[in-house]
C-alpha cells in the first residue's frame, strides 16, 4: 500500500526538511492581496488565478528557495475543494520524496481535507512495468507529506485519515492485480494476510465447505472455472459493541460472462469485478485499526465466472443458501447470485444493518454516469449512508426499488430468475430487487420487516477508465470506501 507517510506541523511554511512545497490558493482577481509577500508576481507570470484544480509550478524565491507548486481552490472553497485540489497537486508533483502542504484559505478542517487529498493523490500502484531507474525516480510521487496546521490536532483524527487512505490503497492494489495473479484462493489468502496483525477473526470457506453449507449461488457461478470459489468471513467484534453492521461484497476475480460470453472488448478489465469484496475487506480492516466500538462482519463472496463443460448454463436452476430456487437466464448476471448467498449468511447473524457493495450493473452507469454510486435499500440506513457520503465528499445518489418491477422477477420454472433478458429498462433496479429478496427479516414470519439494508452499485464509480482527476488516477478509484468507514463509525445510524 504505497501511500505517503503523513505528519503535521505548526512550523512556518514550507518546513525546512521539505524538498518541495504545495500551496493551495482560492481564486483571486487583479488587485487582490495575498498572504505571502512576493508570491503575486510569480503567479502573474504564469497566469495562475486560483481557478479550481488549476496547477502550476512557479519560481517564487521571495517565498521559498524550494520548488513550489500552486493549485487552485476556486471561489468560495470548502473541504471537498481542498481535498480535490491538494490531491491533484500530490498526484502531479513528482520527483520529490518529502513535500510540504499549506492551504491559504479560511476553510473548516482544511488541514484534514489537505491531508486526505495528499494521502490519496500520492498513492501509486507498483505496476508490472520495467522502467529505467532514473526515469522512475522523476515520476515518483512523495513518500512523505507534511501538512501545516494552525493548532494542535487530536491524534485520533490523524489516525482516521491514515486508516482511510490505507483502506483505499489496499483496494486499489487488489483491484489492479491481474487475474493470472489473483485467483479466488489467492484473494482469500490476501484477506488473511491483510488482517494478520489485527484482532480480526477470519474464516475461509473452500469449495467443500461451500458445498456442505449449501451455498448454491457461489458454487453455481464458480463451477465453470478450474480455480474453485471461496467465501471469506471477517469479524471485528470489540467488547461492549452495541451495534452490528454486516458488509457483503461481490468478489468475481475474473468475469468472462460465463456461457453468456461477453464480447472481447467488454472482457478487458474484468479482473476488477472483485472490487466489492476488496472494499469489504478494507473497511473491516479500518474498523479494527481505529478500534471502532461497532461489531463489523464482512462477507467476501469470491468466484471466477468462466465458460467450460462444467459451467452453469442459461436455463439452469440453482438453489441459494436460503432454499430459494433461481433460474439463471443470464450467466453474466452472476454478481447477484454470489451476493444472494452472502446476504443470507449475513442475515442469519441478525445484524442491525446490512450493506452490500458490488460492481453490479452496466445499467447504473446509464442512469448515473461514472462517478456516482447508485444507492438502494430500505430503512433509515439509506439516509445514514447518504449522510456519510456527504460528510466524506463521496458522490452517491438514491435510486428506487419499485414494486411493479418486482413482478418481472418471477420465473416459469423456479422461484426467481436472475435477469429479465431482452428488457433493457431499469436493469439496476431489477438487480436491487433481486438482492432484496435475500435480505433477512428482523423477526419470525413473512410480515416482519426486513433488516435495514443498503445496496451500493459501484459499477460506474469504482473505475476511472478515461482519465485521472483530482486525487484519483486513471484506474481504480476506491469510491465509497471512506463513506463506508464513516457509516460504520456512526453505527449505521443517521447522524
Amino acid at each position: 500500500m504505497p501511500i505517503p507517510a503523513l505528519a503535521l506541523t505548526q512550523d512556518s511554511f514550507p518546513q525546512e526538511s521539505a524538498e518541495a512545497a504545495i500551496l493551495a490558493l482560492p481564486s483571486f482577481a487583479e488587485g487582490d492581496e495575498l498572504d505571502l509577500p512576493g508570491l503575486r508576481p510569480a503567479l502573474d507570470a504564469t497566469g495562475f488565478t486560483g481557478a479550481k484544480n488549476s496547477f502550476a509550478r512557479v519560481y517564487a524565491p521571495d517565498v521559498t528557495d524550494r520548488p513550489l507548486a500552486v493549485v487552485g481552490l476556486g471561489s468560495d472553497p470548502d473541504a471537498a475543494a481542498v481535498r480535490e485540489a491538494v490531491g491533484t497537486a500530490a498526484r502531479m508533483l513528482t520527483g520529490f520524496d518529502t513535500v510540504a502542504v499549506h492551504v491559504a484559505a479560511d476553510v473548516d478542517d482544511a488541514w484534514r481535507a489537505a491531508a486526505e487529498g495528499a494521502s490519496l493523490g500520492a498513492y501509486s500502484f507498483e505496476s508490472y512495468k520495467t522502467q529505467d531507474p532514473e526515469k522512475a525516480k522523476k515520476k515518483r510521487r512523495a513518500s512523505s507529506v507534511v501538512v501545516h496546521v494552525p493548532g494542535p490536532v487530536d491524534d485520533a483524527e490523524l489516525a482516521t485519515v491514515r486508516a482511510a487512505a490505507e483502506a483505499v490503497a489496499l483496494v486499489k492494489d487488489l483491484v489492479s492485480t491481474t487475474a493470472d495473479r489473483q485467483s479466488p484462493e489467492q484473494l482469500a489468502e490476501a484477506a488473511v494476510a491483510a488482517t494478520a496483525d489485527l484482532d480480526i477473526d477470519v474464516t475461509v470457506y473452500d469449495e467443500e465447505a461451500l458445498e456442505e453449507g449449501g451455498f448454491g449461488g457461489i458454487l453455481g457461478v464458480g463451477k465453470g472455472s478450474d480455480r474453485p470459489p471461496r467465501l471469506v468471513r471477517l469479524e471485528w467484534a470489540p467488547e461492549g459493541a452495541q451495534r452490528h453492521i454486516a458488509l457483503v461484497g461481490k468478489g468475481i476475480t475474473f468475469d468472462t460472462g460465463g456461457l453468456s460470453l461477453k464480447p472481447a472488448a467488454s472482457m478487458l478489465g474484468m479482473n476488477e469485478d472483485m472490487t466489492g469484496a476488496a472494499e469489504v475487506l478494507a473497511v473491516v480492516r479500518a474498523a479494527a485499526q481505529l478500534e471502532l466500538p461497532v461489531r463489523v462482519t464482512g462477507w467476501m463472496c469470491i468466484a471466477d465466472n468462466m465458460p467450460s463443460g462444467r459451467a452453469t448454463r442459461p436455463g439452469d436452476v440453482l438453489t441459494m443458501l436460503d432454499g430459494t430456487t433461481v433460474e439463471v437466464t443470464n450467466t453474466d448476471a452472476e454478481g447477484r447470485l454470489v451476493l444472494a448467498d452472502g446476504l443470507v449468511a449475513a442475515s442469519r447473524e441478525n445484524p442491525d444493518v446490512i450493506v452490500d457493495v458490488a460492481t453490479l450493473t452496466g445499467a447504473v452507469m446509464a442512469a448515473l454516469g461514472t462517478r456516482h454510486t447508485g444507492v438502494m435499500g430500505h430503512g433509515d440506513a439509506v439516509d445514514a449512508f447518504l449522510r456519510s457520503a456527504d460528510r466524506t465528499g463521496e458522490l452517491a445518489w438514491p435510486l428506487p426499488l419499485p414494486e411493479h418491477i418486482a413482478e418481472q422477477l418471477e420465473s416459469r420454472v423456479a422461484d426467481l430468475r436472475n435477469a429479465d433478458m431482452g428488457n433493457r429498462n431499469g436493469g439496476a433496479l431489477y438487480a436491487g430487487l433481486f438482492l432484496q429478496h435475500f435480505v433477512g427479516r428482523t423477526g419470525d414470519g413473512d410480515d416482519a420487516p426486513r433488516i435495514p439494508w443498503v445496496h451500493l452499485d459501484i459499477a460506474g464509480s469504482a473505475m476511472s477508465a478515461s482519465a485521472a482527476y483530482g486525487f484519483t488516477d486513471k484506474g481504480p478509484t476506491g469510491a465509497s470506501i471512506r463513506a463506508l468507514i464513516d457509516f460504520v463509525a456512526a453505527g449505521g445510524e443517521v447522524q
